[in-house]
Parts: structure tokens; sequence; C-alpha cells
């Protein structure tokens, strides 16, 4: 019993990094349970009045960035210093989470929602690296336990302030962003001490090391090219579809002719060109290690998926969901406890409009569910393998669709996220173990690195499915269920192809 961890056990900088986590976390959950709700509202209302379209475009493509640019940015903070990154995260959050609130066309909408972007991803492998640096063997899977928690208890938070204060103008939503970030300067001033050494070392670890490792890992600058254009057809085609200026089948079309291309410029480079000594650009494409970059390809339908609780739900309870029914279930709870119809009229006033629930407040419902029940869920996936939780937990993902097919009341709705949440639950902290298991014994540090980038897919093709789908099924045709039961088959896709990788990659290598 002397070797049991108590948290007093833990340092300073451990709880200080943690009570930063709230912060920004209150800050993006603020604004991002509400952006769709932003991004698509009436402009006299406050909002842009952007399409369904190009809101898809804008959560896509800005997340994308997000969870791409901290491999780059966590190899600057060991250069430079985990504090002097923090510093410079907040200095970009700050401003952007204010413009945000300011800038009312596309194009700015977009720069400020980058900043965001790249701020947000300078903070985000500071802070793992906080935690992971002043915990040891025994410790660690307490602290990364207590992070996660903490992680969710300002994704909780944030979204009820956000509701609470959007009632009154939408200009206050982006003003408390702002502000929960410019708390963490007082944090990492007076109280934040430097967890690494490696910044003063005589070897700390290069951009040019970051991209060497990328290289190994997933493959070369070619194949990135080859890729990033790919995506770049999606992204611009996606965008471009609202106003007729090309069709889905043009892009098909075009994104053949790319492929095609860079197939008959490699033939080119195998028979032409020497191997040695050549730039990147004239190198044919390399694939690093395919099976990893596979199991990133089919994770990232999983997150596609799990994305559409932020990026469609709000708009689909907003325009489909009648949640009068939880209002009165919430009348008579205050009735049975014997409190006052005053208090609940005060009450309605701040969580609802016209009698129907805000849609942030049933969203967070998610977050609020992991704060009570992922310790317990934790504790009873112990024994099971990885892989067996992921694929269980993908598979109530896809109920949780189901549920939501028919979910136009409220307490249905409220089913679907629930149920929703405990699939989260097994299948995300699962999904980083996995990773771990199918990694280099050497290498696993590394290749958690780039674990994120399967998130960073699932949150591009997340975002574009939503708004072109929430488009054709929900706002053209009034059928969301067929939106509904499209994002259940990519979740039972994914569970299923992962399903097959596990059996016929992994076991068999």
């Amino acid at each position: 019993m002397t070797d049991k961890i108590k948290l007093k056990d833990f340092p300073q900088t451990f709880w200080i990094a943690n009570t930063m986590e709230i912060f920004e976390r209150m800050a993006w959950y603020g604004f991002f349970a509400v952006s769709s709700l932003y991004i698509t509202g009436a402009v006299g209302d406050g909002g842009l009045g952007f399409s369904d379209e190009d809101r898809g475009v804008l959560q896509g493509v800005v997340t994308f960035f997000l969870y791409l640019f901290p491999v780059v940015s966590g190899a600057l903070a060991d250069r430079y210093g985990f504090k002097k990154m923090l510093f410079a995260s907040f200095i970009v959050m700050v401003p952007a989470y204010y413009m945000l609130g300011q800038f009312k066309t596309f194009p700015t909408f977009f720069l400020a929602f980058m900043m965001v972007a790249i701020g947000a991803s300078m903070f985000k492998p500071v802070i793992i690296g906080t935690i992971s640096k002043v915990t040891n063997e025994k410790s660690a899977s307490l602290g990364f336990g207590i992070f996660y928690m903490m992680v969710n208890i300002g994704g909780f938070v944030g979204p009820i302030v956000a509701g609470i204060v959007r009632a009154i103008s939408w200009e206050y939503v982006f003003i408390a962003s702002s502000g929960w970030i410019a708390v963490n300067f007082i944090f990492v001033t007076l109280f934040y001490k430097e967890p690494t050494s490696e910044a003063k070392s005589a070897n700390p670890r290069s951009l040019k090391k970051v991209l060497s490792d990328m290289v190994e890992v997933l493959g070369n600058g070619r194949f990135f090219l080859f890729v990033f254009g790919l995506l770049s057809i999606l992204v611009m085609g996606s965008k471009f579809t609202s106003d007729n200026t090309i069709t889905w089948s043009q892009i098909i079309y075009i994104s053949l002719g790319w492929v095609a291309l860079n197939f008959i410029y490699d033939l080119i480079l195998r028979k032409t060109i020497k191997r040695e000594n050549q730039s990147w650009f004239v190198s044919p494409m390399k694939l690093g290690d395919w099976k990893f970059g596979l199991f990133l390809l089919l994770m990232s339908g999983f997150w596609t998926s799990f994305n559409q609780i932020f990026y469609t739900l709000p708009l689909y309870i907003r325009d489909f969901v009648d949640t009068s029914d939880l209002m009165q279930s919430t009348q008579s709870l205050f009735n049975f406890f014997g409190v006052s119809n005053e208090t609940f009229v005060a009450f309605s006033n701040s969580m609802a409009v016209a009698g129907q629930f805000n849609p942030e407040y049933l969203i967070n419902l998610n977050a609020g569910a992991i704060i009570f029940f992922q310790i317990g869920i934790s504790y009873l996936v112990t024994r099971m393998k990885p892989f067996t939780t992921i694929f269980w937990g993908t598979m109530i993902t896809v109920v949780s669709f189901s549920v939501l097919i028919f979910g136009t009341i409220g307490w249905l709705t409220v089913l679907g996220i629930v149920v929703f949440s405990f699939g989260e639950m097994m299948a995300s902290p699962k999904s980083k173990e996995y990773t771990g298991r199918i990694a280099p014994p050497a290498k696993v540090a590394l290749y958690m690195g780039y674990f994120y980038w399967c998130v960073a897919l699932g949150n591009l093709f997340g975002g574009i499915l939503s708004g072109q789908l929430y488009a054709a099924f929900a706002r053209d045709m009034q059928r969301p269920d067929l939106m509904w039961m499209i994002f259940g088959i990519i979740a039972l896709g994914s569970a299923m192809l992962i399903l097959l990788y596990d059996k016929m990659i992994i076991r068999k290598s």
C-alpha cells in the first residue's frame, strides 16, 4: 500500500497544466458547440447566414489542420521550451476568438477560425507533454485519467456559459472564449514551471528530424503532395457545389485525373531519374508503414461519424426536434421538489427559447456522461482487448444513430446522445492503446505522435459530409432520417473494416 499514488503526490505544474486545459476547453467548446448554429443562423438573429455546405467546409478544414499541426508545434515546443510555446499560443488565441465574432464574410471568418486552430494546435502538445513529463510509470495512469476528466469538465462548462450569453448577444460568446484564454496568462506567468530540459540540451529535436520521422511512419513528400492534392480537390469541390459552380461528377473526374497524373509521373521517375541525392519533388512516391497508415484511414471513419454530434446534431435539434416533452418533464421535476414556478420560469428563459431547449445544452449531455461514467466504463473494459473494445464501442455508436433516425422528440434525442457517449467512452481511449500495441516496440512514442492524424481526417471528412448531407437530405428533402442512416452506415462500415484489418493484417503479421 505504500506505493499507492495520492493526489498530493502530483507536482504543482501538473495541476496548473490541468487548470489551463479546463479554461482552454471552455473557450473551444464554448464556441464550437454553438458554431453550427452561428454559422448557419440568420443574419437578422446575429448569425452569419452561410450555407450548410460552407459551414461543412469551415468546420472540416479548420479542425483538420488543428489536429495536423501538433506534430510540428510539439517539436518547436521541445526546441524552444514549453512555457514559451504556451505564451505564443495564448497570444494567438485571445485576439483570434474575439475576431470570430467580428468577421462576417467567409474569407475573414475562415482566417480568424484558422488562427484559433493554430493557437490550439500549439497548446495541445505542450499540455499533453507536460502531463507526460511530470508523471512516472506509477502515476501516469491516474494522471492521464485526471487530465481526461479535466478536458470534459471544460467541455461541459463552456457550452453552458455560451448558451447563457448568446441569449444576450452572439458577440458575448466570442468575448467569453477570448476571456477564458486570457485567464491562462495568469497561470503560465505565475505558477507554471518548465518541465522539459530538451530546449537547453545540445541535441534538441529539430524540424528536420520531425520531417524524417514523418517519412518513416507515413510517407515521403511526393506522397503527401498526392494526398494533399486529393483533399484539396474534395474541399474546393464541396465549397463550390453549393452555388452550382461545379458538380460532384466533375469533382470525381478531376480526382481521377490527379491520380492518373501522379501515377504516370511516378512511372517516368522510376525509369529515368537516379535515386541518389535528388529533391523530394523528383522522387517517386514512397509509403512509410502502410499498415499503420491504413489503420489511421480506417479509424478516420469512426471519427467522421463521431464528429456529427457537434457538426450536425445541433442543427437537427434546432430544425426538427420538439423538446417540449423535456421541458414538461423538467417542470414536473421542479414541482416534485417544491421549487417555485417563478424559479422554473427563470430557468426556462435561460435554457430555452419558445419552450424549446437550446441545442447546446442537450449536446452537453455527452461531456456530462463522460465526466460521470468514464472511470466506471474504463474499469469494466480493462480486461478486454483494445481492438474488441474499439469494435463494440463503434457498434454502440451505430445504435445511437439508429435512435436518432426516430429522434424527433426530446427524450429520444437524449437517449441517442447518451448511447453515443458510451460508445465514445469505449472506442476513443482504447484506440490510443491499440495504436501502442501495433506500433514497433521501440517506436511507440513516435507512432503515438501521428495517431491524431486519423482524428484530423475524421474532422475533414465529417465536416464536409455534414454540410453536404444536411443540405441534401435535411434541408432540401426534409428527410433527416436518411442522413442519420448514412452516418450509421459509415460507422458500421468502419467497424467491419477494422475487424477485417485486425484479423487479416495485424494478427497474421
